[in-house]
């Protein structure tokens, strides 16, 4: 496909749709990206869920991929507007008192970012909105699509007319190539999935999330470290709270939905609840009235994980980010993941010339590693609720992290490190962690049974 100008259309101008189009308008060929909602970067448009998605955690695969996408000064005003986190800050009771424990992410110093999705959606609308050969077009619905043809119909809706009860005009797209990027609901997959023979699985986790808001202390700052993903672990749920560039913190409580219930039926008991499992949570950085006002007007979500195979259709149609694999966000890979996919996607674009060739190879890569991150993701919320305050869990981090210092040569790293400061595939972090894993069963085991027979020989000489 390389030096061939085509016609690409791109469904979704989230992120991943926008970087994709950035990626594709990068090698001149003429691009159109239509986008159901209005223009993202309006703030009357609404989103779809009716709130701020769960804040970004921007880690070496996505910046990996806006690097790769060769704008200069992009990757570099995107970053200036995250703040670095280091390592998770958990936050527990121990008699009567506030204890706040610092886990570092990484022991060669790397961090993570927190990114606002608005402000990264709007980075990269405005720099691929002044590419000549692009054409941006907002509520325009997917309504179907002839992959073997390569036509789309989309639905044009007008803001003024939304409760018009006229069906809005439709407009037909002929294209070379279409890039789904409309999100864990895509109609390009639903539509793919008329042609092509998917195997598809689709699953919510009895967890619901709630989002809530922590202000600036009263000197304009934050209240807590800004340098920390703060967790409240508290086993069957948690409550987190990311940084924000206005010095607040956007905060989600996820919990099973059962214990929503049981906090709608008596809304007096919230406040005792967060006293209990989050301890300085109420009063010390959110109001109480607050909080209750929160809890009872922002809606309480689902959380989905999706994955199919294949994730293209002949040479007409590939899907990309949410759209091919949503995952829960625990890893904090949903975003980073589905940069990466663009990334991937072009370099197989870019090497073959024919292009069922690469979609194809493109699928074959990928749906391996997004059936392991989703994996991984479901995994690490067990982590971040429970596992945190294990010791087990801490002497195995600490193990790896110093053989990882004391013997880089053997390759040794934590599963997470691999995961968020690499861009080694997420099949492979899998193969490396259980192979690890049972390396370090092994030694410990070792360790037991020799210390045992010492014991053992120590009692026989009466010692």
């Amino acid at each position: 496909m390389a030096g061939d100008t085509q016609k690409i259309v791109v469904v979704g101008a989230g992120p991943v749709g926008a970087l994709a189009a950035i990626y594709a308008a990068q090698r001149g060929h003429q691009v159109e990206v239509y986008e159901l909602r209005g223009d993202l970067r309006d703030e009357s448009t609404v989103p779809l869920n009716f709130t701020k998605s769960i804040n970004l955690a921007l880690s070496e695969r996505g910046i990996n991929a806006m690097r790769h996408a060769n704008r200069p000064g992009l990757l570099e005003s995107i970053l200036d507007e995250t703040i670095p986190m280091h390592g998770r800050m958990i936050h527990t009771e121990q008699g009567g008192e506030l204890v706040e424990e610092s886990q570092l992410y990484d022991a060669h110093g790397r961090f993570i970012r927190a990114a606002d999705r608005g402000m990264l959606n709007k980075r990269l609308l405005d720099e691929l909105e002044s590419f000549p050969n692009v054409k941006l077009f907002f509520n325009h619905k997917l309504t179907g699509a002839d992959f073997k043809r390569k036509q789309a119909w989309f639905e044009v809706r007008s803001p003024s007319a939304a409760s018009s009860k006229d069906r809005a005009p439709e407009i037909q797209v002929s294209y070379s190539l279409m890039l789904g990027c409309d999100g864990a609901h895509s109609a390009v997959r639903y539509h793919m999935m008329k042609f092509a023979r998917t195997d598809y699985t689709q699953s919510y986790i009895d967890t619901l999330w709630c989002e809530f808001h922590i202000p600036p202390s009263d000197k304009d700052d934050f209240r807590i470290s800004p340098n920390h993903l703060h967790i409240w672990p508290a086993q069957e749920f948690m409550f987190i709270a990311i940084p924000s560039a206005d010095k607040s913190f956007t905060c989600t409580l996820f919990m099973p939905a059962s214990h929503y219930t049981t906090l709608d039926s008596d809304p007096s008991q919230l406040l005792p609840f967060f006293n209990k499992y989050f301890p300085g949570v109420s009063d010390r950085l959110i109001s109480p009235s607050a909080l209750q006002e929160q809890y009872a007007t922002n809606p309480h979500l689902p959380l989905i994980s999706i994955t199919c195979a294949p994730h293209h259709f002949s040479s007409s149609v590939a899907i990309l980010g949410d759209s091919a694999n949503a995952m829960v966000p625990f890893y904090g890979q949903g975003m980073n993941a589905g940069l990466e996919s663009v990334r991937i996607l072009f370099s197989q674009l870019d090497s073959l010339p024919d292009i069922s060739d690469a979609l194809q190879s493109y699928s074959t890569l990928r749906v391996a590693q997004a059936e392991a991150i989703c994996h991984l993701a479901m995994n690490n919320y067990r982590e971040m609720r429970a596992d945190v305050r294990s010791p087990a869990y801490r002497l195995r981090k600490a193990i790896e992290e110093k053989l990882s210092v004391w013997f880089p040569r053997l390759g040794w790293a934590t599963q997470y490190s691999r995961v968020s400061f690499s861009n080694m595939p997420y099949d492979e972090v899998v193969r490396r962690a259980k192979r690890q894993g049972d390396v370090l069963g092994w030694w410990l085991g070792g360790i037991v049974v020799a210390q045992g027979r010492r014991d053992e020989a120590m009692s026989g000489m009466g010692v």
